[in-house]
This record gives C-alpha cells, structure tokens and sequence, in this order.
C-alpha cells in the first residue's frame, strides 16, 4: 500500500514491527506489543486531527475498499440484482440480496471500478436514472 505524506510515520511504525515479527525471541513480543500500543496511539492522533484536504485524499486514495470489495469480504451467498425493470441495467449501481454474519440483508452501493477496465464498465460510479430505481427497487424488497 502507497501510504499519504501524512501517514508516512504510521507506515514506517507498521514495517519495524513486521521485522520485528520475523525474528525469534522472548523479548521481541514485548517490544511488540509496546510498538503496536505506540502505533494504535499513532493511528488515533493522526486520523483525529485531519484537516479536510487530507480527509479527501483519504477519501480518494486508488488502494481504497469499493463496494465489490466489502461484498466479496464480508458476505455470504451474494445474489446480485440487475435492472430497474424499467429501462435497463446500471452497473455503477451494485445490489442484491445475500447474508451478513447469518442474517439475510439487502446490499446496495456505487462501484467505480479499480483498473480503467472496470472504471469504464461501472462508469466511473456514476449512477444513471436506472441505478437510482434499481435502488429503491433493492430498499422495495
């Protein structure tokens, strides 16, 4: 991962303890987990006093998760819909039906693609009137 100017001393935090990790020893898991107490104090700071330009640049980062991503993570079965039963399919717009941790649940988000492949295919995340009635068709159900 390509990490933010700012974020730099929390990457440079994250790499001493995964050497750290790679070596055999007692001592080592209490220089880690005093290193892990650090960086999880780093984190906080750090992400509580973004200014808002760096929040868009988190916001916008190119490593960061899209919808495709958190479904594929996170649930089970997933079944996608397709349509708006209208006029025609908007990929920018992804939703279905599948399982969260047991539980049947409806998923909806915007997808904009990784690659200029699928950026192309998804629109680049914008949703077109069908996506909008795919939408509410998904919070129908």
């Amino acid at each position: 991962m390509t990490p933010l100017d700012f974020e730099k001393p929390i990457h440079e935090l994250e790499q001493r303890i995964d050497d750290l990790r790679k070596l055999n020893g007692a001592d080592i898991v209490d220089d880690i987990g005093r290193l892990q107490t650090k960086l999880d104090r780093l984190i906080k700071q750090t992400y509580a006093k973004l200014t808002p330009a760096q929040k868009v640049k988190v916001a916008r980062h190119p490593e960061r998760p899209h919808t495709l991503d958190y479904i594929a993570a996170l649930v089970d079965g997933f079944l996608p819909m397709a349509g708006d039963r209208v006029f025609g399919e908007d990929t920018g717009m992804i939703s279905g039906i599948g399982r969260f941790r047991g539980r049947s649940c409806a998923i909806l988000g915007q997808e904009k693609g990784h690659d200029t492949e699928t950026r192309i295919k998804h629109n680049f995340g914008a949703v077109k009137p069908e996506g909008y009635r795919k939408a509410q068709r998904i919070m129908d159900i």
